[in-house]
């Protein structure tokens, strides 16, 4: 199986992390193959950003996502910029209080992760990153939950491994 995933928002918001993460938690930890690649604007905050993640069980020839199999688009500048790079009946992930949905729900299944919101509620906006790596792990049974904690154990200070598996938790729990 093979899986192309595009993680999209704007800068600040840790979608490069998520990627590395991601991928990091397909080859380390779930035992598949996963190329990553990732592309931001030149400002620090603010600005378009994105990372894509290919993992598959199979050797991977050709590094770049086409046509996402999944997306999380976390802000509205991001949804309405690669909302058209995924395939018909993808799932697209998207915060409902930070993106409204202007495309045909019918063409693509939608989940909604109040990823921000969640993020507030265990104390810290950084970790609304994880809370959709959480939701997008469990929505497509990639691996499992605990390959994703383990990469982010690995990658992650340690004082603040805690709240990123709260963090990947409650986003598993809305999908």
């Amino acid at each position: 199986m093979r899986w192309e995933i595009r993680i999209a928002g704007t800068g600040g918001m840790g979608v490069v992390l998520a990627g590395v993460v991601l991928g990091h938690a397909a080859v380390v930890h779930g035992g598949l193959d996963a190329v990553q690649t990732q592309s931001y604007g030149s400002e620090a905050r603010g600005t378009a950003a994105k990372s894509e993640v290919i993992v598959s069980d199979d050797k991977i020839r050709y590094p770049k996502v086409v046509h996402a199999d999944y997306s999380i688009l976390m802000s509205q500048k991001s949804f309405d910029m690669y909302l058209g790079g995924a395939k018909k009946g993808s799932t697209i992930i998207i915060d409902p209080d930070l993106v409204t949905f202007g495309g045909d729900e019918s063409t693509y299944e939608l989940a909604k992760v109040s990823a921000m919101k969640t993020a507030d509620e265990l104390g810290t906006r950084m970790v609304s990153n994880m809370v959709m790596l959480g939701a997008l792990v469990q929505r497509a049974n990639l691996f499992s939950l605990e390959a994703l904690e383990n990469a982010v154990k690995d990658m992650v200070p340690e004082k603040t491994f805690d709240v990123n598996k709260r963090a990947i938790r409650a986003g598993a729990k809305q999908v």
